[in-house]
């Protein structure tokens, strides 16, 4: 399970909190004081809250889900998509297109028309006049700014986090929209309410907003490496099993032959079973039966049914 210290994140600064003029109420909570106009944030609250939210990161990349890291103010585009980049997770770093998630189809023919333009760059535009290399080049430079953190994402993500909540409006109203889980970073001038997993904390500072993706970047990193050994071993453990199970198979036809001649030798011995054969085989299909199905076989039992039971009520009866 991934862990940060609270060493790290005093030294990263994430205890700054914006001017208190400038606070939220719903952010009281987590705020342990002022300190020359600056609300400090109480860090024994956001580091458990925090280490969650790495052992969340962990179980989703673990189970080969997505986490959509957004962050597209000045100070966090460049460390969202070296991070993002690092642990192969889908990134937005320049700015978000209305629809990104909502309305995918749109995206993706735009994702699309990426990849083609990048496939006729391979070759510099070499069947194409100098002006629409040129136009085609400008193109593609504008789709890869928007688009080339999710280029090879192939659908919604499962997961978005993001640096400033009040930066990311639109981010984080599509997610909610599609009832996608939200990590964010809130620090002491927004609203934590509608954020799945809330990390109060300071969303200003480079060192602060590194911190972030860097741990967690760190935790789906791990859980790669951590399944990846995992799928690697499991082959192994399956090999041998398969040779008992054969052995027992054999073992159950062997019983199998010897009731068959029994029965030939005493037919009378047959009679008896069948009928509680039956009664197995009845116990055992009654669920998988329809209520008229099972009205005729409580009759054929001997036992009553009213036709206004429910098809429970008759199963009860029945057993």
């Amino acid at each position: 399970m991934a862990k940060t210290s609270m060493k790290k994140m005093l030294e990263a600064g994430v205890h700054f909190g914006h001017r208190s003029r400038f606070w939220h109420p719903k952010m009281e909570r987590y705020i342990y004081g002022t300190r020359n106009g600056v609300h400090i944030i109480n860090l024994e609250k956001t580091l458990p809250m925090f280490n969650d939210v790495l052992n969340y990161a962990s179980k989703t990349a673990a189970a080969g889900g997505s986490i959509l890291f957004v962050g597209t103010k000045r100070a966090a585009t460049d460390i969202i998509k070296e991070e993002a980049i690092r642990c192969g997770m889908p990134y937005v770093n320049h700015r978000w297109l209305g629809g990104m998630m909502t309305n995918y189809k749109t995206i993706k023919a735009s994702i699309k028309r990426l990849k083609d333009l990048e496939f006729l760059a391979e070759e510099n535009f070499t069947q194409f006049g100098k002006k629409e290399a040129l136009m085609m080049t400008r193109e593609m430079e504008k789709l890869e700014r928007s688009l080339g953190g999710i280029k090879d994402l192939g659908g919604i993500p499962d997961v978005v986090f993001v640096i400033d909540i009040g930066h990311e409006k639109n981010a984080i109203k599509e997610a909610q929209k599609l009832h996608i889980p939200l990590i964010g970073i809130v620090d002491t001038n927004h609203n934590p309410e509608g954020i799945d997993y809330v990390i109060p904390g300071n969303d200003d500072s480079i060192r602060a907003i590194g911190f972030y993706a860097r741990e967690i970047a760190n935790a789906v990193l791990e859980a790669k490496a951590a399944a990846g050994t995992q799928a690697k071993a499991a082959p192994a453990k399956k090999a041998p099993a398969k040779k008992p199970a054969a052995k027992k198979e054999e073992a159950k036809t062997e019983t199998v032959v010897a009731p068959k001649e029994e029965t030939k030798e005493a037919p009378a011995a047959v009679v008896e079973k069948a009928p509680a054969e039956a009664e197995k085989l009845g116990k055992t299909a009654l669920n998988a039966m329809k209520k008229a199905e099972l009205a005729d076989y409580a009759s054929a039992q001997g036992i009553e049914v009213n036709a206004s039971d429910t098809k429970a009520q008759m199963i009860e009866k029945i057993t």
